[in-house]
């Protein structure tokens, strides 16, 4: 899957800046990390698998009469690069697990993501907010009583579409 996803990268995104994006992920961990603890993708290269999944539902044919095949590719294989460096794996009684790790940088979900890509690549308006509010109800701020969320997906269908992809790879292909 790790190919895979390099393979997909390259084709798709060509902005000024993947490449250097690209290898920093590429040299910091990001195809061997998990999606999560103990949920979707809790293995090695669980976090690659699932950003290609997501990939795979943002290119619907109703979707790509919307969007570029990049701003779907940087959405679907972008969206989670915050997750870099948020798992340590472990050993117990002779099992791999992943514990989170406490000295992560502790930015937020989604804007963790946008502040790791737009070191090396700018993003749109559009790919900023699908990435900041793709996990919905799920982000804290939107637990916490914040309304943007309304706003962001009133303004872009991608947030709308990403979240909703985001949410089909984890509970119905992974």
């Amino acid at each position: 899957m790790q190919n895979e996803f390099v393979k997909l990268y390259k084709k798709y995104i060509k902005r000024r800046g993947a490449d250097k994006l690209l290898s920093y992920l590429v040299n910091n961990g990001f195809l061997e990390a998990p999606a999560s603890t103990k949920y979707h993708g809790s293995y090695e290269g669980g976090l690659v698998e699932h950003s290609v999944n997501v990939m795979n539902r943002l290119m619907r044919r109703e979707i790509l009469r919307d969007y570029t095949k990049e701003t779907l590719a940087i959405a679907g294989l972008l969206h989670d690069v915050c997750k870099l460096d948020n798992y340590i794996k472990q050993e117990t009684d002779g099992k791999e697990t992943y514990e989170y790790n406490k000295n992560a940088f502790p930015a937020g979900h989604g804007e963790k993501s946008i502040f790791i890509i737009q070191r090396f690549m700018n993003l749109t308006d559009e790919e900023i907010l699908a990435i900041r509010w793709h996990m919905g109800a799920f982000d804290d701020a939107v637990r916490g009583g914040s309304r943007d969320i309304n706003a962001a997906y009133k303004r872009s269908k991608l947030a709308v579409y990403l979240h909703l992809a985001d949410m089909a790879a984890t509970y119905i292909d992974e």
